[in-house]
């Protein structure tokens, strides 16, 4: 029995072809959606990238507690459970959050992993002063809060010199090469996960020229978390970067999907198609994600599944699955105990023949507004006032790309077991600012 994830960063459910979409060229997705389930109601958890992936390991929520951090000495870990019970796992990513202080846990879960830089602001090429000449827009891309990545992106492309440079081109290239070295073999999970297509949504030309006359160039792959203010016209390029960004992704999964074709991998062979979340396009006025409310084309997001057991495809579902289900269906799948601590469910049942998990689903961001769902409608729920408190429970005092600075750390209390922390007591830490509490309230 095995495994294999193909997970995208930011793929939108909305942009997809078996979702219904007329705009964007992605055939390889409308094969995939034949031959597996195709998930309707399937929703976000926390947001955004690494609270998701935490989700991923432990099938518990994670906003509630957290933001942006590492795994906590706690925490279980589907691939890392999968390990201890003799199932190989192996990770295969460009996602360069992976490698940061808030996600540097993650990686070392797995049995083994392979790492692909050259993404976002990856401090990979060092080009000193970050290629500013190798873009002549490359004032535009520091406006944003974003200049020092901006100017990495840039320093990272000059290694990009053809399609087969690109990351998301080369995570492909690694996974595969990974079934065929182990062709015959039984036993693995195998996650292939791509940024792409998340900001900035680099294509490769062919790919650009499938959507004729709307993309021109790299200043308008890479829209801020923020209102729209461009013109109608600039914020159409913005889309179709992202649309052939898609395309690019659709092509790479075509590759897997003519290697389960070609060896018959689909008579003993889990496939998931997923991602952590959307991203708005211009949608409610807004970039991105994190800052503003989470719309539907933030938490509303993609599932396909095939499951050799029950052997059904090319069927939708519309009972409501969560990315915390994935875990203890991945872990039922290999006849390994799940956890008591993990609140998602196997979707085994939900394959077959469409029986629900759960009557409602809540996501959201840290500090931000608690959302609930049940697949129908959404109930957002905000914090009172702006000076409302906040705080993080953790053992693994870490954000994003640093440790909490000592000023955070000097009003910490120790907080007495929550339900899951297996008896440890956590450091309760007050939060002043992030990323849901900007916004949280007077949006």
């Amino acid at each position: 029995m095995r495994v294999i994830m193909v997970m995208f960063d930011s793929l939108n459910r909305r942009f997809l072809e078996p979702y219904g979409c007329q705009e964007t060229i992605t055939p390889n997705f409308l094969r995939l959606a034949q031959k597996t389930v195709r998930f309707e109601n399937s929703y976000a958890g926390s947001l955004p990238c690494i609270p998701a992936r935490r989700e991923l390991h432990t099938g518990r929520y994670n906003f509630l507690h957290r933001s942006w951090g590492p795994m906590e000495p706690f925490d279980d870990s589907m691939p890392g459970i999968l390990r201890g019970h003799g199932i190989h796992s192996h990770l295969v990513s460009d996602h360069g959050h992976y490698w940061e202080c808030g996600g540097a846990t993650y990686h070392t879960q797995y049995t083994t992993w392979e790492n692909i830089r050259g993404q976002e602001g990856d401090p990979w090429a060092p080009v000193v002063g970050g290629a500013e000449d190798a873009d002549p827009n490359f004032a535009a891309f520091t406006e944003g809060l974003r200049s020092g990545l901006y100017r990495q992106n840039l320093a990272n492309r000059t290694r990009v010199t053809g399609k087969d440079q690109y990351p998301l081109v080369k995570t492909f290239d690694q996974g595969l090469e990974f079934l065929r070295e182990n062709e015959g073999k039984d036993s693995f999970f195998l996650q292939i996960e791509s940024f792409s297509p998340h900001e900035p949504f680099m294509a490769s030309g062919e790919f650009k020229a499938k959507y004729p006359g709307k993309t021109k160039g790299k200043k308008y792959e890479w829209p801020d978390y923020a209102p729209v203010k461009e013109s109608a016209e600039e914020a159409d390029e913005i889309k179709y970067s992202y649309f052939a960004d898609l395309t690019m992704c659709d092509e790479q999964l075509g590759r897997l999907l003519d290697y389960m074709d070609e060896k018959n991998l689909w008579e003993d062979t889990m496939v998931i198609v997923n991602t952590d979340h959307g991203f708005l396009l211009g949608e409610h006025d807004w970039w991105g994600k994190n800052f503003m409310p989470d719309y539907e084309e933030i938490s509303h997001i993609p599932l396909f599944i095939w499951d050799p057991r029950c052997g059904v495809k090319g069927e939708h579902r519309m009972a409501l699955s969560q990315n915390i289900d994935l875990a203890p269906t991945i872990l039922q799948y290999f006849g390994v105990p799940i956890p008591e601590d993990m609140r998602g469910k196997p979707l085994k049942n939900t394959i077959e023949s469409d029986v629900p998990v759960r009557k409602y689903g809540i996501f959201g961001i840290h500090g931000g507004p608690v959302n609930i769902t049940d697949g129908r409608y959404v109930y957002m729920r905000a914090v009172r006032t702006p000076e409302e408190r906040v705080w993080e429970y953790t053992l693994m005092p870490a954000h994003m790309k640093n440790m909490f600075a000592a000023e955070e750390l000097r009003e910490t209390e120790l907080e007495p077991p929550l339900a899951f922390t297996k008896g440890c007591p956590v450091m309760k830490i007050p939060v002043k600012t992030g990323y849901g509490r900007k916004l949280a309230h007077d949006v």
